[in-house]
């Protein structure tokens, strides 16, 4: 139930259904060529500098044939609309109960897509339509600050802030829509998006930098998986530039890069839509160089969001969400679940290479988040959120796409898991036995609740865990609205060695009508047990049209939250959270 930003990954990222008047990238633009010749714009050789009066006239000629409009969007979506920037951080003052006095100083920050102009757009022109879908959104962040003052009362304050990247200027600076919206719709509108897009701006997407924030070497970053992380100024959320790692790292950029738990260095990993398909780095671990980087050689463009770490190990997803260029140029989808497909989990020494991964043959599913990766005895272990096909890319053009996510959360109202067309979720084991070679898989959670967004207590990255926590899916809300919305938590007691068939759970339920984005867990400072700590999220109340942050005690999960923090801006659903233990 991945609501993650998946579109622009890949830099072609898009769900083209219909079949193409024109076959080939290359047919489409010989004939946006002939398009241009007819009304006297002589464009540059492939090789030469497009001058700025050829640019401003390609603006001109594109803003001519593609007509912008707003998504249409229903009631029940109010809440994932943009919301303006405030400007400077604002103190909050209505704060039910008590923040706790042991509770650490920093900032709880999310992030999350928030389009510019108004909202998501689609286009119609010659070429047909194409637009957006609800994932897509230049980056926001929303920022809580908790600072102690020295008579130990709170000062808490708000900010949020667009991620600044570089096609984010190059749009603001028309103060119009202008990159041409490439996430689904006809196939001849698509590829002429991508087309001008390049020409105009020298790249076919946007950069979203809307998927979450993390900490490295003492800085702080913004990152989609499309692009480079931008490094931000975690106090202002001012955004500073690109992060390259020193110019040795020039593709796409996991959003969910692991420390590891015994050098603090970053694993991360980058997936493209053409060879090479999946390579691997690890960067030191103050930030400064890329220690090692590795093509592990996939025959296929697998969409892996998420990759684990154990003390020796990484472990690497290659589930059947596959990206395919060729079946794009012929009027298919350039993501497609494919359950007929291989699926795999690789256990890699953590400097290793393509030759040196032990792959396991597992049962083909979709998996975006990892819970945890941990070695026990000859196992490595993998937690996850797994489930029967993908959110990602969603229906067939010329359906109601709505209609398509409602029917598959719909399944899980009936209990019907099993249906391979069901979103529902659930938390998941497998056993990878290094020496036999021997795969154990089971179910940690049933049929009551689908769940994704897992968090764990982060100093327990890499080693066995007895918690979990995630956020649970309201499956009426979500059908209603064709969009996942989170009504509540749940904490999973994953040390749990009972002869059961799941593992205890316990919930953690919102009021009617709220729902959550960004929950993460906050480690109590000198803690002495792995739940020591409290769960942290936004939560929106739909009918109050209120935003608030509530502070759940881990340990004492089912209670009613330690404080409830009111906020005067209303804050959209988005997607990760973050906590940075700071002095502000």
């Amino acid at each position: 139930m991945a609501a993650c930003n998946m579109k622009a990954i890949f830099q072609v990222n898009c769900c083209a259904q219909r079949p193409p008047s024109v076959t080939t990238f290359e047919q489409m633009k010989n004939q946006l060529l002939s398009s241009f010749q007819k009304t006297s714009i002589k464009l540059p050789s492939p090789h030469g500098i497009i001058k700025k009066t050829s640019i401003e006239l390609l603006h001109s000629l594109t803003d001519s044939v593609f007509q912008f409009v707003d998504n249409q969007s229903d009631p029940s979506l109010s809440n994932f609309g943009p919301v303006e920037e405030i400007g400077e951080a604002i103190y909050v003052t209505d704060i039910q109960g008590v923040i706790p006095s042991d509770f650490p100083e920093g900032v709880y920050i999310r992030n999350g897509p928030n389009p510019l102009f108004g909202g998501l757009k689609s286009t119609k022109s010659i070429f047909g339509r194409s637009s957006h879908i609800w994932v897509e959104g230049e980056g926001m962040v929303h920022a809580l600050y908790f600072k102690k003052e020295s008579d130990g009362r709170w000062c808490v304050s708000y900010n949020n802030k667009h991620i600044e990247t570089d096609t984010y200027k190059m749009e603001k600076e028309r103060k119009n829509p202008s990159f041409l919206p490439a996430a689904e719709g006809d196939s001849p509108a698509i590829l002429s998006a991508y087309f001008l897009n390049f020409l105009r701006y020298g790249t076919v997407s946007k950069m979203y930098s809307n998927t979450t924030v993390f900490e490295h070497g003492g800085k702080f970053y913004s990152v989609a998986e499309d692009h480079l992380p931008q490094e931000i100024d975690i106090r202002t959320l001012n955004t500073i530039g690109n992060w390259d790692v020193n110019g040795s790292w020039n593709r796409p950029f996991t959003a969910h890069p692991k420390k590891t738990p015994d050098s603090g260095e970053l694993v991360i990993m980058g997936v493209n839509a053409v060879k090479p398909f999946f390579e691997i780095g690890i960067i030191s671990d103050d930030g400064s160089k890329l220690v090692h980087k590795a093509d592990l050689k996939f025959q296929r463009c697998t969409l892996s969001h998420d990759i684990g770490v154990t003390m020796r190990y990484n472990v690497i997803l290659d589930f059947p969400l596959i990206v395919d260029i060729k079946r794009l140029a012929n009027g298919g989808p350039l993501i497609k679940y494919v359950k007929e497909e291989y699926a795999r989990i690789g256990v890699m020494p953590r400097y290793g290479d393509a030759d040196s991964v032990k792959w396991f043959e597992v049962e083909p599913c979709c998996v975006f988040h990892i819970i945890n990766t941990f070695e026990d005895d000859n196992e490595v272990v993998l937690l996850a959120c797994r489930s029967r096909t993908s959110i990602i890319p969603g229906p067939d053009y010329g359906l109601n796409k709505y209609e398509w996510f409602s029917s598959r959360f719909k399944h899980e109202s009936d209990k019907n898991c099993d249906s391979d067309e069901s979103l529902f979720t659930q938390a998941y084991e497998w056993r990878l036995n290094m020496k036999t070679g021997e795969v154990k898989e089971r179910f940690l959670t049933g049929k009551l609740h689908s769940m994704d967004f897992p968090m764990i207590n982060e100093n327990f990255t890499g080693f066995k865990n007895k918690y979990g926590y995630a956020q649970v899916v309201d499956l009426d809300a979500s059908s209603v609205s064709g969009v996942a919305k989170y009504d509540g938590l749940v904490k999973l007691y994953l040390g749990d060695t009972k002869q059961q068939d799941y593992v205890k759970m316990e919930n953690h339920q919102f009021p009617k009508n709220t729902f959550c984005t960004g929950a993460i867990f906050v480690a109590k400072p000198g803690g002495k047990e792995e739940d020591d700590g409290w769960v942290v999220t936004f939560v929106h109340d739909e009918e109050l049209n209120i935003s608030r942050v509530i502070i759940v005690d881990a340990k004492k999960f089912t209670s009613e939250p330690v404080a409830i923090i009111t906020l005067s801006s209303r804050v959209p659903y988005g997607f990760h959270g973050a906590f940075m233990p700071l002095i502000l």
